[in-house]
């Protein structure tokens, strides 16, 4: 009976994790779909096939489902910078890596992005936008942090400092997403990123003379 009970709770909760990973889907599709609309949760329960009360018992307010959305934004990127962090040693690798997996993500999640833009977040709480601020943050500080490592591995520095080098290249990543928002989702955030990218990597680092 103690093993029955246990599989039964176990059941529940991976239906409850479901439900909550659909609701955000949803949330994330129609924030692709509708730009510029606010959601409201009604919209979103008859989206999910749910009631309201039905969300509400996953999420306790609107600003929590906007905050899911953002932890599996951090979830995702950070874990996959770690990764490439750990797999390679040039800097202007760790950089292209870093930066073509978070436009990729970005071209793949297109509802996501006008979270990450503000755009969705327009009349909600401060709190979730204080969230992306602290996001961008700490990818600004990622890019410094494979910047001031490149004397040491590679003897060689950025052109400019590397504060203003890694500003740069959060700037040139915000511009592209933006721009791919503003389209409506017609411009790819890839879109010539590899012929930029080329021109970028040879202007980054300066050989250091002895």
């Amino acid at each position: 009976m103690v093993e029955s009970s246990r599989k039964i709770s176990m059941t529940e909760r991976e239906s409850k994790l479901s439900r909550k990973q659909q609701i955000l889907q949803a949330l994330a599709h129609m924030l692709e779909v509708n730009p510029g609309a606010r959601i409201t949760t009604a919209n979103l329960a008859k989206e999910v096939g749910v009631s309201e009360a039905a969300l509400y018992r996953h999420f306790p307010s609107k600003a929590k489902m906007f905050e899911g959305l953002i932890e599996f934004i951090e979830a995702t990127i950070f874990t996959r910078i770690n990764r490439i962090r750990t797999e390679q040693d040039n800097t202007l690798t760790r950089c292209e890596q870093s930066m073509t997996l978070i436009l990729a993500f970005a071209e793949k999640n297109p509802g996501i992005c006008r979270i990450l833009t503000g755009d969705a977040l327009s009349g909600e709480t401060e709190r979730l936008r204080d969230r992306i601020q602290q996001f961008f943050d700490r990818l600004e500080t990622q890019f410094k942090q494979f910047l001031r490592e490149v004397e040491l591995r590679e003897h060689r520095s950025t052109r400019i400092n590397e504060t203003a080098a890694a500003n740069f290249l959060l700037a040139l990543l915000e511009g592209r997403i933006r721009q791919y928002v503003r389209s409506e989702f017609k411009t790819s955030p890839l879109q010539m990123w590899p012929e930029q990218w080329s021109y970028l990597s040879h202007t980054l680092l300066v050989d250091k003379h002895d």
